[in-house]
């Protein structure tokens, strides 16, 4: 028999599931991609059907791997990299959700973390976790569900039912519910997880109201975590990699020496810089996370998140209906030097690193009667590079170092226009890769490595290869008014929503 010849990647997102099938050298193979839908059944709520989010992420399975011309003998193994904090909860029994997924854009439990936060528990929060009180992580998700749900507090107290990201639950499906299981990164972002100890956290655990029997064993993001159940694609092959989206992007670009970071424009923007071994503590209000963790050692990242990225470009296309693709509005924003003095802040689900602010709304501004669907596309990169130079500032500061260059990946870093907006606001170069889907590649290297396809990290880091860089061309003069101009729209976003106990 042949050696095996592909890995495949799960690439489980926010609105669309995806395999991709990667060869040895970590060139595509093959893709297949569904979207799936979006549930918004209150002001505030995002849900998804975890069952259409197996069932998709099934049938992209099986695409991607008779459009790459192989069988499940060809695959040397499966990584699995994921949207993050999505809640799911299921029954042990029945393998059935007892609830909605509940989506990391969710804020229901604004409320919640407002009166943590007033108790002043946030810094030991932090203390442990390297995050914070934020409807954003799953913490707090999986305490309101556990206090909605009735019966489920108790059932859960039993190991009845089950919860997980959604790493675990694919894994869970995956393995006929052989393993519940996850990695340590996606761990890190639940709000349970010490980063100082590497498990579950039972002073978290109580301050939630989570029963330990729920929650997942956390394991490394690289080794065995299960075969593939008889009857489904790539049955028998084994799930050796295993990373949140944003970590797997991180070891996609081979960001592997501290100081070296990436930003990720996808629905939201993701920057991460590593840290190495140290655990470095912000003073900026950016987080504290896992990297990954490697055979039972943990690296850690400095992470900032925008909520709003790309976003704010299908808001633009699906409700606006200024423009009828992404590729239509970078083409537009280009076409003008700038926005003409409008400032769009996309605070449609809150704003998040270095702002914390779950009650801020979406806010335009500046707009005279010259202002036209030009300066609108502008408007909108200038607000995804803008929140991006936001965090990149608090992190130079944490990390005591100008950054030397960022490695961007993700749809929207496509957008030339976007590109040349980041490297002009930053002054650093901006680097875009062959491969700007670097987080379904992150997870094949991390599956690679679990199966020793890839002999270690060095390998991986000399197959990278930059493709365009961009570097600034704006006079300093203009950013700076930009920024101040930023800078005051963000003030008058802030605090728009009243809290339940302000109203």
């Amino acid at each position: 028999m042949s050696d095996p010849r592909f890995i495949l990647a799960l690439d489980q997102g926010t609105t669309s599931s995806r395999s991709i099938v990667f060869d040895r050298a970590g060139q595509q193979v093959s893709a297949a991609q569904q979207e799936f839908t979006q549930h918004y059944p209150r002001p505030g709520w995002v849900e998804h059907d975890a069952n259409e989010i197996w069932t998709t992420q099934r049938q992209t399975m099986e695409d991607a791997l008779a459009r790459s011309g192989g069988t499940a003998k060809d695959v040397a193994a499966i990584g699995i990299t994921n949207q993050r904090e999505t809640l799911v909860v299921w029954d042990r029994g029945s393998g059935e959700p007892v609830a909605p997924a509940i989506v990391w854009q969710d804020r229901r439990t604004s409320d919640d973390c407002a009166r943590w936060v007033e108790q002043g528990l946030e810094s030991r929060v932090t203390e442990i976790t390297g995050l914070r009180l934020d409807p954003y992580f799953t913490g707090s998700k999986l305490a309101w569900l556990l206090r909605h749900v009735n019966g489920l507090k108790t059932k859960a107290e039993s190991g009845q039912v089950l919860a997980g990201t959604i790493d675990t639950w694919l894994i869970w499906k995956l393995t006929d519910g052989a393993v519940h299981a996850t990695d340590a990164s996606n761990a890190s972002r639940t709000l349970l997880f010490n980063l100082s100890t590497g498990d579950w956290d039972q002073e978290m655990l109580e301050l939630f109201g989570v029963p330990h029997a729920m929650l997942p064993e956390v394991r490394d993001s690289s080794g065995e975590f299960g075969r593939v159940a008889d009857g489904l694609p790539a049955a028998g092959v084994p799930i050796t990699g295993v990373a949140g989206d944003q970590h797997a992007a991180l070891f996609g670009q081979a960001c592997f020496e501290p100081g070296m970071a990436k930003n990720t424009y996808g629905t939201g923007c993701f920057l991460l810089m590593q840290t190495g071994t140290e655990m470095v503590r912000s003073q900026n209000n950016l987080l504290t996370t896992v990297a990954w963790r490697l055979n039972g050692r943990m690296e850690y990242a400095l992470e900032g998140s925008v909520f709003v990225a790309g976003a704010a470009v299908q808001w633009m296309r699906d409700e606006l209906k200024l423009v009828e693709s992404a590729e239509q509005l970078s083409e537009l924003a280009g076409s003008v030097p700038d926005a003409n003095g409008a400032i769009l802040v996309p605070a449609f689900a809150g704003l998040g690193a270095p702002h914390w602010d779950p009650y801020a709304r979406g806010t335009l501004v500046g707009l005279t009667r010259g202002t036209n669907r030009a300066h609108l596309c502008r408007a909108v990169l200038d607000s995804i590079a803008l929140q991006s130079a936001d965090l990149i500032a608090a992190m130079e500061k944490d990390a005591g170092v100008p950054l030397q260059e960022l490695r961007v990946d993700g749809g929207a870093s496509r957008s030339a226009a976007l590109m040349q907006i980041q490297a002009d606001l930053l002054g650093s170069p901006v680097v875009r890769p062959v491969e700007v889907e670097t987080t379904a590649l992150g997870a094949a290297y991390l599956a690679g490595l679990g199966v020793g396809w890839w002999s270690d990290r060095g390998e991986i880091a000399r197959a990278w290869k930059a493709d365009t860089k961009f570097t600034r061309q704006r006079p300093i003069d203009e950013l700076d008014r930009l920024r101040r101009d930023w800078a005051k729209a963000v003030e008058r976003a802030k605090h728009w929503e009243e809290s339940s106990h302000e109203k």
